[in-house]
């Protein structure tokens, strides 16, 4: 019996590409280059799987090419946003991610984010690698403690939780959150966290901002002027989730004007391109998209698109379906 043919879009863990080799027709991006939507479409045309990252955006255009042949897209991320799940049903394709084995990984970043801003660490390092310390003096590069402050949530899903754990019980920070799909009480029991009516709510009274909502249409630009002009004066925004649920010109306005002290972003509005205001302010700590970058975290995704695969092929329904 034939094996399925699979097409990968970009590299993914060495170990992972292994499996997908062994088990399936596999098809690997060897040079690991962006895909077009020339490319993309004829993936769908000529494989019974294709698997795509959170970089490929499979719209609408992408999924519309006639003569499709794949039958399932087994996405490598948790989010969803790059792939437009109406027209994904609309050409009869399941489709899936991998939630859950990225949330240490990535609420581990947003508190590096966090620490990193507050102390001003990148600004720090900059001035010692460019020659510029002198050395210790009391007036130095002084930043914002962080222990005992209160770190306001937007959305409370797993990654927000785990934040949330770190920030609760490793700085002893005061949690306050907004979720309209709100946790059970049993899964924030020993956070002490206090919901919030509104995101406004949480603004008024955070001294540091994390978001964790999902992209997509209805958190399109949720942060913008309005968001930043009910913040504390001197609070800061962390953004591990989606890049487009920040308006960057807003921010940049924002962070010029004083309204806001600094960001801390590992997402971008039109991510690869970074906003270049935003990379010439101290103020800011900017990572290329690390959030999942580690070792196990890549490897444990790949191996969930596995599982995943081999489910659909065995005529199972995967258990991280979306559509």
């Amino acid at each position: 019996m034939s094996k399925p043919k699979v097409i990968v879009t970009r590299r993914w863990h060495a170990d992972v590409e292994a499996v997908l080799s062994d088990r399936f027709d596999t098809q690997l991006n060897e040079d690991d280059h962006s895909m077009s939507v020339q490319e993309l479409q004829d993936a769908l045309r000529n494989a019974d799987a294709v698997l795509p990252t959170v970089c490929d955006k499979v719209n609408a255009e992408v999924l519309g090419v006639e003569n499709i042949r794949a039958k399932i897209l087994g996405s490598n991320g948790v989010g969803f946003n790059h792939i437009d799940l109406e027209a994904a049903k609309a050409a009869g394709l399941t489709v899936t991610n991998t939630p859950e084995v990225l949330t240490d990984c990535t609420a581990d970043l947003a508190m590096t984010l966090l620490l990193c801003v507050a102390r001003r660490a990148g600004e720090g390092e900059r001035h010692l690698r460019n020659g510029e310390w002198s050395g210790w003096r009391p007036t130095h590069m002084m930043g914002t403690s962080v222990t005992g402050k209160t770190l306001g949530l937007i959305g409370m899903g797993r990654i927000a939780r785990a934040v949330a754990a770190r920030a609760a019980h490793g700085f002893n920070m005061k949690i306050i959150f907004h979720d309209p799909f709100p946790p059970r009480a049993a899964d924030i029991a020993d956070l002490n966290a206090t919901q919030c009516a509104s995101p406004e709510e949480v603004y008024a009274q955070a001294d540091f901002v994390s978001l964790h909502c999902p992209g997509g249409k209805e958190t399109y630009h949720l942060i913008s002027t309005e968001a930043f002009k009910a913040m504390k004066p001197g609070a800061f925004v962390i953004n591990s989730a989606r890049g487009d649920v920040i308006d960057e010109v807003a921010l940049v306005a924002a962070l010029d004007s004083g309204e806001i002290a600094g960001a801390g972003l590992d997402v971008f509005e039109k991510e690869p391109a970074v906003t270049p205001a935003l990379a010439a302010m101290e103020n800011v700590v900017l990572l290329p998209h690390l959030g999942s970058a580690t070792q196990e975290t890549r490897k444990a995704m790949g191996m969930r698109v596995v599982e995943n695969l081999e489910a659909f092929f065995a005529g199972e329904t995967p258990r991280d379906n979306l559509i």
